[in-house]
């Protein structure tokens, strides 16, 4: 399943007068989505992970092994998610994907989190829709109720703190915190026992 994830031209569109955004066929496609979320997704126990992640993919979206999207999160659009291999979105997560969100092995993005992967060009008269991926690499964490911008990479091993905001790409193996989100400390791994 391919749905043009493109935003229309706001100039032909006209958002502002009640236009549409996206075309006829991806408004359906997310429609279809959000109503399968609801009755068959939403309601499941965390056990029930595997059922989730059959109806993203259906939907599209690429899921790695034992790859987890828990039952109260919202995914905008499945087709422009990409999780490898042991990540987690957790509850009440909110995946607004314009453009591809992707987390590398083992990253996790924890409760009541925005990855937002849109904004709109507010210097154009028409307030143009502009969409841009969000890349969180292996081993990172993004802390409860964090807020991702559009074109954000957090870097390997990176943390991004709770309620922490993202603007700018995190570097690698560095803890972040506030709003904006600044360095605070390099992280530093230890093993476990």
């Amino acid at each position: 399943m391919s749905v043009n994830m493109s935003p229309l031209d706001a100039k032909v569109s006209r958002p502002l007068m009640g236009g549409p955004s996206f075309s006829l066929r991806n408004r359906l496609y997310r429609g279809a989505w959000k109503i399968v979320w609801l009755l068959l997704a939403s309601w499941t126990p965390n056990f029930m992970g595997p059922w989730r992640k059959l109806l993203l993919e259906i939907f599209g979206a690429r899921m790695g092994k034992s790859a987890d999207v828990r039952a109260t999160a919202r995914v905008w659009s499945p087709e422009n998610l990409i999780m490898s291999d042991h990540t987690l979105i957790a509850d009440g997560v909110d995946v607004y994907n314009m453009a591809i969100i992707e987390l590398h092995e083992w990253a996790i993005v924890s409760q009541r989190t925005t990855l937002c992967a849109g904004t709109h060009n507010y210097s154009d008269l028409n307030m143009q829709l502009v969409a841009k991926p969000i890349r969180i690499e292996s081993r990172c964490w993004v802390c409860a109720e964090a807020f991702v911008g559009p074109g954000v990479t957090i870097k390997q091993g990176a943390v991004l703190g709770a309620r922490a905001v993202a603007f700018r790409d995190l570097e690698p193996w560095s803890v972040y915190s506030g709003n904006p989100a600044v360095l605070l400390k390099g992280r530093r791994m230890e093993s476990a026992g």
